[in-house]
């Protein structure tokens, strides 16, 4: 049998560029999207310092420095935050290389989902590479547990997420979402779906100096007894498919797209980052691969737990 040729890796075929406001910081930021060359993987330079622009900060789990509110990647005292939609974009879309250039610490939140982002992309176009596209195949489960919460990767030909909330709100409640991500999938199921958060932890979050940002045209907002936003949800069930969305995000920092099944039960950014880091930590759970096998019907399910310190995880969050 002819061996099958690899899925090529990608970039973008022009430069663009968009302005927008931080939602913790509350400052406008102008970033741009450039091609770059295979392997160069996603890569942030801030431009606000021309002693900055030298430091290539690559998202990636090795530079992982803060999960609290969002997730932000530092390198020699440099940070760039809230780069989770960002990267759920290109993860999403199947886009490899991309050098970011932002005159800011903190991607824009536009109006807080990952749809301006695709448009984005979109714009510029991309473009195929001769450089074939490594794979992380997930080849046993492993899981990770703290209380009630938890996070699995399974063996699965393909790329699967399964995500659960269970939110003390009777806005929210119990939710849940299943999507085998592709490009197609990504752009009509996730991208569109919005952060959220509650009206009662505005003040706690101004007094961390987070959300600063933060209003009705970038966050679905929960009062008491209502949502907010006039416009309402985009989905029944838009909280869950945030939660997935941000969980494209997060797993991008694996370094390469992970074949497999991901599943988690009130996880969120932290809990995410914990499981990527708990794969590349046994070499025994994954190995690189030029592209997807013949499909699997269902992953294999975790059977030992590989708990971590209760310190690693906070309460879910919004």
């Amino acid at each position: 049998m002819a061996k099958r040729a690899g899925t090529p890796q990608t970039t973008l075929k022009n430069r663009v560029v968009v302005t927008g406001i931080g939602v913790h910081s509350g400052k406008q930021v102008s970033m741009a999207l450039n091609p770059a060359a295979a392997d160069t993987g996603i890569v942030f330079r801030r431009t606000d310092d021309p002693a900055a622009e030298q430091v290539a900060i690559r998202a990636s789990i090795d530079n992982l420095s803060a999960t609290d509110s969002c997730t932000t990647i530092a390198r020699m005292g440099l940070s760039i935050a809230t780069i989770e939609h960002l990267l759920a974009s290109f993860n999403g879309l199947g886009v490899d290389n991309v050098a970011v250039e932002i005159d800011g610490a903190e991607v824009p939140m536009m109006d807080g989902s990952a749809g301006a982002f695709v448009a984005l992309i979109e714009e510029a176009g991309i473009e195929r590479l001769a450089a074939p596209r490594r794979f992380i195949r997930v080849l046993k489960p492993i899981r990770i547990e703290q209380g009630p919460a938890f996070a699995e990767l399974l063996p699965f030909d393909g790329r699967r997420f399964e995500i659960d909330i269970d939110f003390d709100s009777p806005l929210i409640g119990r939710q849940a979402f299943v999507i085998d991500l592709t490009a197609q999938t990504f752009r009509r199921d996730l991208a569109r779906a919005r952060t959220f958060g509650f009206l009662r932890d505005v003040e706690t979050y101004w007094s961390r100096g987070l959300a600063l940002g933060s209003s009705l045209d970038n966050t679905v907002v929960l009062g008491d007894d209502r949502v907010l936003n006039p416009e309402g949800l985009r989905f029944a069930d838009e909280f869950v498919r945030h939660k997935a969305l941000d969980a494209v995000g997060d797993l991008a920092l694996a370094g390469a797209p992970i074949l497999g099944a991901y599943r988690s039960y009130r996880g969120g950014h932290r809990l995410n980052a914990r499981m990527v880091e708990a794969l590349l930590a046994d070499s025994e759970a994954f190995t690189f691969v030029d592209g997807p096998a013949a499909p699997r019907r269902e992953p294999v399910r975790a059977e030992v737990p590989v708990r971590l310190a209760a310190a690693a995880f906070g309460p879910q969050k919004a």
